[in-house]
């Protein structure tokens, strides 16, 4: 069975880089406190490196 990861986040996005938010947005996170499960590939994980410090990441069977 694939690998999923579960992506909270934890920090607002407020008074950070321009490219945060869209980072964020494509993750499927809008707002803090929220969390979204998405398949443990490349791609995400590139997008949850990138914004490492704003969420929470566990790795869920």
């Amino acid at each position: 069975m694939a690998k999923k990861l579960k992506v909270t986040q934890i920090k607002s996005i407020i008074s950070e880089k321009p490219n945060m938010a869209p980072t964020l947005r494509s993750l499927g996170l809008r707002k803090i406190g929220q969390s979204v499960v998405r398949e443990d590939n490349p791609v995400n994980r590139g997008y949850v490196r990138t914004v490492a410090h704003l969420v929470k990441v566990e790795e869920i069977d």
